[in-house]
């Protein structure tokens, strides 16, 4: 189990239970590069140098500064910001709770998992989890975590909780900016009756486990290659054009796709369908001995 992230209390108006954060996701199994020196094969370092007189700059002479004017700051140690402290710094304090389904995705930013640190207080933290699935609500809430407030959105997750950091309103982008300039038009019933038929051919439940990050088994390849000393062509992948003539697309595209299986009914339904087909065939039966 990784190391939590950050620990204190999760609480909930007067009570309180202590908790640690987890991340809940990972990225060490990505390939990832060192920069060598191409003469020597030996791994560089990058220096922090003065901007202006160019000489490395040591540790202990670095320190934050915020420019207030051109070229002029005000300098802030480390000291001063750690001893900036805020409620949230060591709570998370629910401020609120709304239907999980009015959270729009594009706030959603890192998740992490919420767990009891230690047995006391588990009793607490079971009640805020259970409160929550049952009311089927979310908890918005505050922390601190790398030096700067972040509004979190806390939710049942199996036996725990998924604590996600969201991002602030000013944070996200106004959407028109980028979606005014496309056009309103009425499209053919035809192509959207032929685009709807291939979506549905192409329905599927979501499975993560089935992504297969072809890039990264690419680079493994290219790798490998170069490892056993084997030459290496890439050849170039082709690009797709911009579509000429969309309703023959379309249909080109609903002729390379399989037909949609149909939908399994479940015992429930299979059942009522079977009792359903028995009772008509009584009746019928019934009607033929009464003529």
């Amino acid at each position: 189990m990784p190391r939590p992230t950050w620990k204190g209390f999760l609480k909930l108006s007067l009570v309180s239970c202590p908790v640690a954060l987890y991340p809940a996701t990972s990225t060490r199994q990505r390939i990832s590069f060192n920069i060598l020196n191409r003469k020597t094969g030996d791994r560089t370092r990058y220096l922090v140098v003065d901007s202006e007189t160019g000489d490395p700059v040591d540790p202990e002479d670095r320190v934050r500064g915020y420019e207030i004017s051109k070229n002029n700051y005000v300098f802030v140690e480390d000291e001063e910001i750690d001893a900036v402290k805020i409620e949230s710094t060591h709570t998370i304090d629910i401020d609120n709770f709304v239907p999980r389904k009015e959270i729009d995705g594009i706030y959603l930013d890192a998740p992490y998992y919420l767990a009891p640190d230690g047995k006391v207080g588990e009793d607490a933290f079971l009640v805020i989890r259970e409160a929550m699935r049952e009311k089927q609500m979310a908890g918005i809430a505050r922390i601190v975590m790398s030096r700067r407030e972040r509004m979190l959105l806390i939710e049942p997750r199996g036996k725990g909780l998924l604590a996600t950091t969201l991002r602030n309103a000013n944070e996200v982008r106004n959407e028109a900016a980028y979606f005014d300039s496309i056009p309103d038009m009425e499209l053919p019933d035809e192509m959207l009756a032929i685009a709807k038929d291939i979506i549905e051919r192409k329905s599927a439940h979501f499975d993560p486990s089935k992504f297969e990050d072809r890039y990264e088994q690419a680079l493994k390849e290219l790798i490998e290659a170069k490892r056993a000393g084997q030459s290496v062509h890439i050849p170039e992948a082709p690009r797709p054009r911009p579509t000429a003539n969309l309703m023959d697309a379309l249909r080109r595209s609903l002729e390379r796709e399989p037909a949609a299986p149909p939908p399994r009914r479940g015992r429930r339904a299979a059942a009522e369908a079977n009792g359903a087909a028995r009772r008509r065939g009584t009746g019928k039966a019934a009607a033929r001995r009464a003529s």
